[in-house]
């Protein structure tokens, strides 16, 4: 068997596989002897089916799937002998295995496209620059979220006809647009010149409104329909509103009994105190959400910066050919700039943690494991109560999903990891920002 490597690009290649009949017969005589033994054919005792009959029946099957059989693992073979870095599975050329004569041929001639990961660099040093950004917690973001609580907290009632301040449940469409959208809409989220409109109408209503005024913030808006801002900047024209349902929350007052709903029995006994546990509760909060923000921000840094050139047309192909009856050419030419930036991504963090021999423990990954399956515990309320059972949970977790819930916690230990060594070698500004102001960053 003769197998070479013929290179288009930098990222595209041909692995050309020549197999001769010395190469697959051998096996071919086995599974014939083999089919043999075991054939139940009318007319012939078991095991004494005449191997000339097999042949006739099932040779060209039998020399299909050895030779199938043969090129898979040559060119897997091939591929981890020669240290070839590629990109998802060599894919076979099609066109050139349909012209075979498997009745006549002796001799066959294969081919496989595969896609290249070309050298690259990348850049850790400190002229790599990117924003750490901290919330400030204000009072005014401390008033907000007190009023949020005391909104959450208080008693909510039914009614007939909405009054200033309630909440209405409803379908949202646009006059030219058949699709119905259910929305609530919060009366503290609504701009007072549209939520006047909603005043004194009963379940059943429809009313006009204007959807780039109906709130306050666009963002708002977004969150309100589950769209992106960027799609909520979009929208526009005349909506109407169809009431549901109405609610009306009589708010819960600022004393001991919401200082124990809100963070527990005798946790805080004071405004001051209800207030500070406040802040530090948002601090905790909003350090999750900047720490997402500046890992998202490194990991777009690298992408755009590091000279990383990928096989797109293969690509397009392989994606096509594994997604078949999936995802149509229009479907992968829509998303191929996400799925590149997140390929780039793994091809980066892969070369850093092998650059740096950044290994990864089977302990660091229970580790991991654990503190992921104590947070679900805890956002059940079950959290200590099950700490001496946490083990079993972890291993009974890593086994699932036929192993692969053990190699997403392995990658989410690598990612850690190479984010920290890459916070140690570029420069990180700190910058404190508004909520408002962190609410306005671009997020790609």
């Amino acid at each position: 068997m003769d197998i070479q490597l013929d290179k288009i690009t930098k990222t595209e290649a041909l692995i050309k596989i020549k197999v001769s009949e010395t190469d697959y017969q051998p096996k071919v005589e086995e599974k014939i002897r083999e089919y043999s033994r075991k054939a139940s054919i009318k007319g012939f005792r078991p095991g004494k089916v005449p191997q000339g009959m097999i042949r006739k029946m099932y040779g060209k099957s039998i020399l299909v799937d050895e030779v199938n059989h043969m090129l898979s693992h040559k060119v897997s073979d091939y591929i981890k002998d020669n240290k070839l870095e590629i990109i998802g599975e060599p894919l076979p050329n099609v066109e050139k295995a349909q012209d075979i004569d498997w009745d006549v041929q002796k001799d066959f001639e294969f081919e496989y496209n595969v896609g290249l990961v070309d050298e690259f660099s990348i850049d850790l040093s400190k002229k790599v620059s990117v924003t750490s950004y901290s919330i400030k917690v204000d009072k005014k973001l401390i008033a907000e979220t007190v009023e949020n609580l005391k909104n959450q907290f208080g008693e909510t009632t039914d009614q007939e006809i909405a009054a200033e301040g309630d909440n209405l449940f409803g379908v949202l469409n646009a006059e030219d647009d058949a699709k119905e959208e259910s929305i609530v809409l919060y009366a503290d989220k609504l701009s007072p010149k549209e939520a006047k409109k909603l005043v004194g109408l009963a379940k059943g209503a429809i009313v006009e409104v204007d959807i780039k005024k109906l709130f306050k913030e666009e963002s708002d808006l977004a969150i309100a329909l589950g769209i992106t801002k960027d799609e909520a900047k979009k929208l526009k024209g005349k909506y109407t509103f169809e009431v549901k349902n109405i609610s009306r929350v009589a708010k819960a007052e600022v004393n001991q009994e919401l200082f124990d709903k809100t963070f527990g029995k005798d946790a805080v006994k004071s405004n001051e105190e209800f207030e500070q546990k406040i802040k530090e509760t948002i601090s905790e909060n909003y350090q999750q959400e900047t720490d997402m923000f500046l890992d998202r921000s490194i990991r777009n840094e690298l992408i755009k910066n590091t000279k990383l050139e990928l096989p797109d047309s293969f690509l397009k192909s392989w994606l096509l050919r594994t997604n078949e009856g999936q995802l149509t050419p229009e479907d992968i030419e829509k998303e191929f700039d996400a799925y590149t930036k997140e390929l780039k991504w793994s091809l980066i963090r892969n070369k850093i943690s092998k650059d740096q021999d950044l290994k990864i423990e089977h302990e660091d990954v229970m580790e991991e494991a654990r503190k992921l399956i104590r947070r679900q515990l805890a956002g059940s309320g079950m959290g200590s109560q099950f700490e001496s059972s946490i083990d079993m949970f972890v291993n009974n977790y890593l086994q699932g999903e036929n192993g692969d819930n053990y190699m997403k916690v392995h990658n989410q230990v690598q990612t850690l990891k190479v984010m920290e060594y890459i916070k140690s070698q570029v420069t990180i500004k700190s910058k404190e920002v508004s909520l408002d102001d962190f609410r306005d960053l671009p997020m790609n």
